[in-house]
């Protein structure tokens, strides 16, 4: 999937113009935590977020660090264009969904405008990266069987999880997965589960594991 497979197209904008506390309303009128800030010419400035607010002077923000002329117009100025983030990581509509969640991770932020050349067409937020998840239905092409759930499970746990078995023991019986042997952490230990219970046919999952010493 892709950005425009996922971002919201109706987007709340602000204008670089508009007031800092006319901002706030529209944030709280429609219960989102951020948005794009937009030119008159449809092209995006910047993006204002609740943590733009913070150093508020209407909050009680008072004392800046010597030198901080930046920081003294974000807590004071009433124009948006003064407060907003100008510097904006944005993603084309093309972008795959795995490419936002990583710049959302290296970057701190919790939405990406997403670009059409020079104008805005749409925000991928968290909440939408939820819905994914969501609708996203659970894997059911294993084929039913004994050896079929666990040769699947055997694949997907080298493949998928990077967790090679060298040390595992699997059987199934009438579903009911055992392990057995050594993994070498508890994130091992947990991702063995975890394939295990996302393989159709399997009706229980048995933890015999022990976690090897380094």
């Amino acid at each position: 999937m892709k950005a425009k497979d996922v971002m919201t197209a109706k987007v709340v904008t602000v204008s670089p113009d508009h007031s800092v506390r006319h901002a706030a309303k529209i944030m709280l009128d429609h219960r989102i935590s951020g948005m794009p800030v937009v030119d008159d010419n449809g092209r995006l400035a910047g993006i204002v977020s609740e943590g733009d607010f913070l150093r508020r002077s209407e909050l009680g923000a008072s004392a800046f660090p010597a030198g901080e002329a930046r920081v003294y117009v974000k807590g004071h100025s009433w124009k948006v264009g003064d407060l907003m983030t100008s510097d904006v990581i944005v993603a084309d509509e093309e972008t795959p969904i795995a490419r936002i969640v990583a710049l959302m991770q290296e970057h701190g932020i919790k939405r990406i405008p997403v670009m059409r050349g020079q104008h805005l067409v749409g925000v991928v937020s968290r909440a939408d990266l939820l819905r994914v998840v969501v609708a996203t239905k659970v894997n059911d092409a294993t084929a039913a069987g004994d050896n079929a759930i666990r040769r699947s499970i055997l694949t997907r746990l080298r493949e998928d999880a990077g967790v090679k078995g060298d040390a595992l023991t699997l059987t199934v019986a009438d579903g009911l997965v055992h392990f057995s042997g050594a993994v070498r952490s508890q994130s091992e230990r947990d991702a063995v589960r975890v394939v295990a219970e996302g393989v159709r046919g399997v009706k229980g999952v048995f933890d015999h594991l022990s976690l090897a010493h380094p």
